[in-house]
């Protein structure tokens, strides 16, 4: 299943990417509407990852293209932010977190430009909305893998982009991180801002996420929550594991009411 979208802001058609002659995703094809939360879901190996990175050129394809905002990538760079995994990132880099929050200004500067005071407000101002503006000082690999979470997403705000890939943002997080960042994020699509996260919780995906993209190599469906999440769907997408995983009728008898209470 496949919503067809008119004006869609991505469009992802036939894109397959292999590591070593393996396919990590094969022959995916979808398109998204603009002011969506989307959740990418789908089990370990499943290359949901491998699909966003592919979708920014951070990985060759094999097949297939990829458009946004009906244009090449290189066209509209300065609309997109992305937030990588935590364990990507070299969290021993000397930058203090007023100076990593900057370094998302750059795109609308010019890397070889100076900052202006108009930058450092719209850096302080993103601190603000992840609640870490009294850090702005500390050193990066001084804080917490949740601290460092905030101020990567804070980053991505002072990018003032339109598009966002969040590549797992709330693995390994504590509750009122998760909170935090849920709530921004929220915010986010009320302000027409389109945001694609990679997530590994299903528990928690219905309730995070108003689109939803399920994948295991292969694109399983992908559209609004309520056609996606079906017993149908997620059972070919995670197979004899599902039931590991959740109370599937449970999940469905819930759809209406949030699945977890939030303390």
């Amino acid at each position: 299943m496949n919503s067809e979208i008119n004006n869609p802001v991505i469009e992802v058609h036939d894109l397959t990417v292999s590591y070593n002659k393996k396919p990590a995703i094969w022959d995916i094809d979808f398109m998204i509407p603009e002011g969506k939360l989307v959740g990418i879901i789908g089990p370990n190996g499943a290359g949901k990852s491998t699909l966003i990175k592919a979708m920014m050129e951070l990985i060759p394809h094999d097949s297939g293209y990829v458009k946004l905002f009906n244009q090449e990538l290189d066209n509209v760079r300065d609309k997109i932010a992305y937030v990588p995994q935590r364990g990507s990132v070299d969290w021993d880099f000397p930058a203090s977190v007023l100076d990593i929050v900057l370094m998302g200004r750059y795109g609308k500067r010019g890397i070889f430009n100076r900052l202006k005071n108009e930058d450092k407000k719209i850096a302080m101002q993103c601190l603000e909305k992840v609640g870490m503006q009294q850090f702005i000082n500390r050193q990066i690999s001084q804080l917490s893998g949740g601290q460092q979470q905030r101020v990567f997403i804070a980053r991505s705000l002072a990018q003032e982009a339109d598009l966002y890939f969040m590549d797992e943002p709330f693995a390994g997080i504590d509750a009122t991180t998760e909170k935090t960042i849920f709530d921004l994020l929220l915010n986010m699509r009320s302000e027409g801002k389109t945001i694609l996260v990679v997530h590994h919780d299903l528990q928690s995906a219905y309730e995070y996420f108003d689109w939803i993209i399920l994948l295991n190599t292969q694109l399983i469906a992908a559209g609004p929550k309520e056609e996606i999440f079906v017993p149908e769907y997620l059972q070919k997408t995670y197979g004899g594991k599902l039931s590991l995983l959740m109370n599937v009728g449970q999940l469905l008898s819930e759809m209406e009411a949030p699945l977890r209470e939030r303390k």
